[in-house]
């Protein structure tokens, strides 16, 4: 610690902390009970010396936190304004802490380098190991701390994430407050064996730190070594500090109704707040004298900066509906030509997505490459990142473990720092859903959460669709589930020339986007195939594709029913039946401009699309050209979709619950005759 003065003085300034984050607590609670706006109240008691010794032991600015929501000490003792915190507790307009969007202690400081937490127990973890990952890869010698109580640690993301910094030799420091209770749930309902410290001991190079975080010296001495640690690339670090619970898990938790009194006393005797006022004046570093100074300070402090966070405006009327996305606009853009023609020699999808990605990893050195199989010399089960591995190197195309949450939180965690591009690849859209929390909890508001303060410029490739017998599970249409997300963009390409484009685009654009790739399209030759658009195409999302022109009908359609919808329209040409065919291709953003246009000429509209008809998107479609064009209409909106069912393996099976061209055809004919 160095000498006595400057250890006096560091020890004098936690306990301050300590203590401001104590009568912050308690300050908020009144506050809570005077509904003042805020009426939501955590408290931090008992858990203080941990956030404190943390925020003392890292560098703002420099290096990066997850803190979650009972670590008010640690944004205290990092910097944190304190009027800023209790207007975040009181739903104002705050620069910082999400500006009244989030609830209260859902830290985010971006001079500070506090991402944006969110309610989610948990996701932090991944997000942490995304984040260590893009300072392994700039050569920084910076940290990261991210924190979490006990309870957490039943989440699978724990040990996800463990098991993803030791793969890699992070420089994370994983920190668990742990004080026995999951809201009311104890530890040996949660744990078995009762204790982690051993499963952690499990993982090659995490160092475990098993310590009592009420004790000062040994709290310290911990932490400094996994600081230490992870500053010199050692590889990550996992502290067990055992705290009590002084108080509810919140203001609307009574712990009389399953906590015992005589757990309630030990655990109030445990406080370390008069614990380290004893150690304090034990070792000479205060008096009682200067430490009831000290607390009559803070709570002068304290009171101050409510009252004048109560003259903080609240949001202003209207904002609640802004920062879903990130203003971008393509620079100069070139739309590539859609119809296929004869001329020129052409590539098939599968072919434009690996010189999309290819050309983006070499304009960017940043953008990386991940996701299961997708390095070396498989390039992921299509062939897709074929090359991509050897031409800019593993830590730019790198296989991750098969854990799709994994994949989407390290994303996160990796574009934190606003330099990285992350294109993650999960192999069939089927298991999105272990991901699912990261990407619809966690990526697609992140922006929005934090007032636009925070960017998610992640790429999520993930394969769509049925039509090539992969059964039940590789054949799901799912774009109905993932524009349903507010913050998600939607994208679905039908040929080479669209993929290669819209591909660059997502990698360029700062929002989440999901990159949908039909399997069964990848090396359709006939319609798909083009001619390979320059490396400066790029195509922007939400202009949608009219493919072939017509006056007697609309059909909208994305992904593989723009093929069916192209070669239906040959042989409805032949009858005299003119179709003008719209290929959606993004379906967030979606160009309702264009449909609006085309029912308008036509006056009837066909909507064709592979997922079952339930709640599909086509039904969104159908409500809202119903609104917007409805007197432009003489006759009924039409849908071709797939059966309410999963989808079969057998063939005969899986023809008969997917659309095919007759069934368009059958459609088109009842349609037309009005």
């Amino acid at each position: 610690m160095g000498d006595a003065k400057l250890s006096t003085e560091k020890a004098l300034k936690v306990y301050k902390l300590m203590v401001l984050s104590r009568l912050t607590d308690e300050k908020m609670a009144k506050l809570a009970k005077q509904n003042k706006g805020g009426t939501f109240q955590l408290s931090s008691a008992g858990h203080e010396l941990v956030g404190v010794v943390m925020g003392q032991s890292l560098i703002p600015g420099k290096d990066w936190s997850f803190p979650y929501y009972r670590d008010q000490g640690f944004a205290l003792s990092i910097g944190s304004d304190l009027v800023e915190l209790f207007g975040a507790f009181l739903g104002r307009a705050t620069k910082n802490h999400s500006s009244g969007r989030m609830m209260p202690y859902h830290y985010s400081h971006k001079e500070l380098r506090i991402f944006c937490q969110s309610s989610v127990v948990g996701s932090q973890f991944i997000q942490a190991a995304g984040k260590g990952l893009g300072i392994k890869n700039l050569k920084k010698d910076e940290v990261v701390y991210v924190s979490a109580g006990d309870g957490a640690t039943s989440q699978g993301d724990f040990h996800e994430a463990l098991n993803f910094a030791s793969i890699h030799k992070l420089p994370v420091i994983f920190v668990i407050q742990n004080n026995g209770w999951a809201i009311s749930v104890p530890a040996e309902e949660q744990s078995a064996g009762g204790s982690l410290v051993p499963v952690c001991k499990g993982y090659e190079g995490l160092e475990v730190h098993d310590v009592d975080g009420t004790d000062y010296e040994e709290l310290s001495a911990a932490v400094e070594k996994a600081v230490d640690r992870g500053r010199s690339q050692k590889g990550p670090s996992v502290i067990m500090a055992h705290v009590p619970r002084l108080a509810p898990h919140s203001n609307s938790d009574d712990p009389k109704k399953y906590q015992t009194a005589e757990i309630i006393e030990a655990e109030q005797k445990r406080d370390p707040i008069p614990r380290f006022e004893k150690w304090l004046i034990a070792e000479g570093h205060a008096t009682a004298e200067q430490i009831e100074a000290l607390r009559s300070a803070a709570h002068e402090e304290v009171e101050k900066a409510a009252a004048e966070a109560e003259k903080l405006p609240f949001p202003e009327k209207g904002s609640s509906s802004q920062h879903l996305f990130k203003p971008y606009d393509p620079p100069t853009p070139l739309l590539s030509e859609t119809s296929p023609t004869p001329e020129a020699e052409k590539i098939v999808i599968a072919e434009a997505l690996n010189q999309a990605l290819a050309e983006e990893m070499e304009l960017d050195p940043h953008v990386v490459v991940f996701g299961q199989d997708v390095a070396n010399g498989k390039g992921g089960v299509f062939g897709i990142t074929r090359a991509l591995t050897e031409k800019f190197g593993k830590s730019r195309c790198f296989n991750s473990p098969l854990a799709e949450s994994t994949i989407v939180g390290v994303a996160i965690g990796l574009v934190a720092d606003g330099m990285h591009k992350a294109v993650a690849e999960i192999q069939f859209s089927d298991y999105i859903w272990t991901g699912i929390n990261q990407l619809f909890n966690e990526a697609a508001s992140i922006h929005y959460r934090s007032a636009g303060v925070w960017d998610v410029p992640i790429v999520i490739r993930t394969t769509c669709g049925g039509y090539i017998q992969g059964g039940p599970y590789h054949s799901q249409s799912v774009e109905g589930f993932l524009t349903h997300c507010p913050g998600l963009k939607v994208v679905i390409p039908s040929n080479a020339a669209d993929a290669k484009g819209l591909l660059k685009t997502a990698i360029r654009d700062p929002n989440p986007v999901v990159f949908l790739e039909h399997k069964a399209l990848y090396r359709q030759q006939k319609f798909c195939a083009r001619p390979e658009p320059s490396k400066e195409t790029l195509i922007p999302f939400g202009q949608a594709s009219i493919v072939r022109e017509g006056s007697d009908l609309t059909i909208v359609c994305w992904g593989m029913m723009v093929v069916k919808a192209w070669e239906v329209s040959e042989k409805l040409a032949a009858e005299g039946i003119s179709v003008e065919i719209i290929d959606l291709r993004t379906l967030v953003p979606l160009d309702m401009a264009t449909i609006i246009t085309s029912v308008q000429k036509t006056g009837k509209v066909l909507i064709a699309h592979e997922a079952p008809r339930n709640c599909g998107f086509g039904a969104e479609l159908a409500a809202r050209i119903a609104e917007e064009a409805f007197e432009s209409l003489d006759g009924p909106i039409h849908r071709v979709c797939g059966q309410d069912t999963p989808v079969p393996y057998s063939k005969p099976m899986e023809d008969e619950v997917l659309p095919q061209s007759q069934d368009l055809l059958n459609a088109i004919h009842h349609l037309i005759k009005y």
